[in-house]
C-alpha cells in the first residue's frame, strides 16, 4: 500500500468485547479527509479469543473501500495485543486509537500536518469526553473523564504520552517485534513512550487533532471511579517512578485522605468523590507493594462490575 510517492497511515485499533462501539469507530475512519497527502489502511487486533470483533470488521470491509486488517491475540495482554497490531501494520506511520473512542474527519490529517509542521517523530492529541446521555452533575462538575490539554506544537515528555490519540512514524520502531513489553499490566504505553523518546525521537502536542471517548452508564458509576483509581495506582514494580518515596507518600495520603472525606462531603458531592478516587488510588499504590492486586484490568477497560 505505501509507496515512496505517497506515504501510508495504518490505524490500529486493540479492542475487546466492544463490538457496537468499535463499528462506531470504524464508520468514523471511513470518513477522514486526507487532502491527497496520504493514504491509510486500517488494523485491528482482537484481544477476544471468542473474536468477537471479528464480525463487525467483516461486515465494514464489505461496505467501505479504506483496507481493513483482522487479527487476534488470545493472552489477555494489551501490550502482545499492541504488538500484534504492530506486525500487522504496513505504514511508513502508525495511529492508534481506542476502541470506545471515535475521531473527527480531519483527525488523521491534522495529526499528519502536524508531525511535518514540526519535524516530530509523532504527535499526540486530546481525549474528549463523549456522552450519549446527560449524565449527572456531580460526574461533571468533578472533571472525572476530563484530561489535560496542552498548545499544539508543545514537546511532550513520556509522562503525558498515551496511545488513545497517537501518530508516529515507523522509523521511530526498532528491529524486533515486542515494542510494547508484556510484563507491564499497567502504564505500558508510557513505558513504550519512555523508551523511543530516551532514543532521542520527539513527540509534539496537536490540540486540534481530536477524538472523543464514549464514556457509557457503567463508567458514571462511583464504585468504576473507586475500581479505576485503585487499578492506576498499583503502579508496576519496573515503572521507572516507583520506589520507596512513592510507598512514603501513600502511606502519608491514606490517612489524610480519610480525614478529609466528611469536610469534602459538607462541600459537595463532586468533592468528595475526588477525594475519594485520590484515596482509592493510593491504596492502590500500597496494595502493589503488599504484593496483591484486588483489581483487574479487564473489570476496569469494560466498566463492567
Amino acid at each position: 500500500m505505501s509507496t515512496s510517492e505517497t506515504p501510508h497511515v495504518t490505524v490500529c485499533i486493540c479492542t475487546y468485547r466492544r463490538p457496537q462501539l468499535l463499528t462506531r469507530l470504524l464508520h468514523a475512519l471511513a470518513c477522514q479527509t486526507t487532502d491527497a497527502l496520504f493514504t491509510y489502511s486500517i488494523v485491528v487486533a482482537d484481544n477476544d479469543r471468542l473474536q468477537s470483533a471479528e464480525r463487525p470488521v467483516l461486515e465494514f470491509a464489505t461496505r467501505s473501500s479504506v483496507p481493513v486488517r483482522y487479527c487476534m491475540q488470545p493472552q489477555a495482554n494489551i501490550a502482545l495485543t499492541r504488538n500484534l497490531a504492530l506486525s500487522n501494520a504496513d505504514g511508513g506511520y502508525i495511529a492508534f486509537i481506542d476502541d470506545d473512542e471515535f475521531p473527527t474527519s480531519n483527525w488523521l490529517l491534522t495529526l499528519f500536518r502536524t508531525c511535518a509542521a514540526y519535524g516530530a517523530d509523532g504527535v499526540l492529541g486530546p481525549v474528549i469526553p463523549h456522552f450519549d446521555e446527560t449524565p449527572p452533575q456531580w460526574l461533571v462538575k468533578g472533571g472525572f473523564h476530563e484530561r489535560t490539554r496542552y498548545r499544539t506544537g508543545l514537546v511532550i515528555d513520556w509522562r503525558k504520552g498515551r496511545t488513545n490519540n497517537l501518530l508516529f512514524k515507523r522509523t521511530i520502531l526498532p528491529p524486533g517485534g515486542q515494542h510494547f513489553r508484556a510484563e507491564f499490566l499497567v502504564g505500558e504505553d508510557q513505558d513504550f513512550l519512555r523508551r523511543v523518546m530516551e532514543r532521542g525521537h520527539s513527540f509534539v502536542w496537536c490540540n486540534e487533532a481530536v477524538v472523543y471517548e464514549v464514556i457509557p452508564h457503567s463508567r458514571w458509576k462511583r464504585s468504576f471511579l473507586l475500581r479505576k483509581a485503585m487499578f492506576q495506582g498499583a503502579l508496576d514494580p519496573l515503572h521507572p517512578d516507583v520506589g520507596w518515596s512513592t510507598v512514603a507518600k501513600s502511606v502519608l495520603a491514606v490517612p489524610s485522605y480519610l480525614i478529609a472525606l466528611p469536610l469534602a462531603l459538607l462541600v459537595g458531592h463532586h468533592v468528595f468523590m475526588k477525594m475519594s478516587v485520590k484515596l482509592f488510588y493510593h491504596l492502590g499504590t500500597l496494595g502493589c507493594f503488599l504484593g496483591f492486586s484486588p483489581i483487574k484490568a479487564a473489570t476496569v477497560t469494560t466498566g463492567d462490575s
